[in-house]
């Protein structure tokens, strides 16, 4: 399976990009949030870097490898958080992800049908099933900054601690202010013990400015059942 691709920017398509690899150009499709800002993944080479997810498109008649790119590892999560929703596919999902993720997201946390209903191809029904299956579980990629973007360091991480102080660097925040996001939140909160629980509460926090939670001895899950 290919993870990454590094090589020169050819040209730009409407939901998809051409990048040569050391001769051989690839057709790489890409959300627009990742076409607006493809350019910026350039280094002192002209390369241009993107996270692949690469699947096989069944058809009647054969099987077609296909690639879809990413600017960094947060944007393919929340792809592949998407695509879980019944009937949504890969390239269904590049189609209808047009605006920021941090807004989409949002949109799915509040149960905004009429906002997800302007994403092209989601109807209705379509975006109550989103709200149904995504609602609470992606409250980290509402705190993205789309204005900026960072690729990836690859970094392994094994403490949940350190894994959600990881995803905000990713989320352009910097440093200083992911440690006191964690640190506030782990203070306020007891009884969180994941890295997507304590995203979820920091996402919970930033929306509910004022609201305290101290001393609840509950995570947001818990408060949901």
């Amino acid at each position: 399976m290919i993870a990454r691709i590094t090589g020169k920017l050819v040209e730009k398509q409407d939901h998809s990009l051409i990048v040569n690899v050391h001769g051989v150009c690839y057709e790489i499709m890409v959300p627009a949030f990742v076409l607006a800002s493809v350019e910026e993944t350039k280094d002192a080479q002209g390369d241009v870097h993107l996270v692949i997810y690469h699947y096989l498109q069944i058809t009647p008649s054969s099987g077609i490898p296909t690639m879809i790119g990413f600017i960094n590892e947060i944007e393919k999560d929340f792809f592949l958080q998407f695509i879980k929703v019944s009937g949504i596919g890969p390239r269904a999902a590049v189609k209808a992800l047009d605006k920021p993720i941090s807004e989409i997201t949002r949109a799915i946390h509040a149960g905004d049908i009429e906002y997800l209903k302007t994403l092209p191809g989601i109807g209705v029904q379509k975006a109550k099933e989103i709200v149904a299956k995504l609602q609470g579980k992606i409250g980290k990629f509402a705190l993205m900054q789309d204005k900026e973007k960072i690729p990836v360091s690859g970094k392994e991480v094994s403490d949940w601690q350190e894994e959600a102080l990881e995803v905000l660097l990713q989320l352009q925040y910097k440093r200083h202010e992911a440690r006191e996001m964690v640190q506030k939140t782990l203070d306020r909160v007891k009884g969180i013990r994941s890295a997507e629980e304590l995203l979820n509460e920091i996402y919970n926090q930033k929306i509910r400015p004022g609201v305290s939670t101290a001393g609840a001895g509950v995570t947001s899950n818990e408060r949901r059942t």
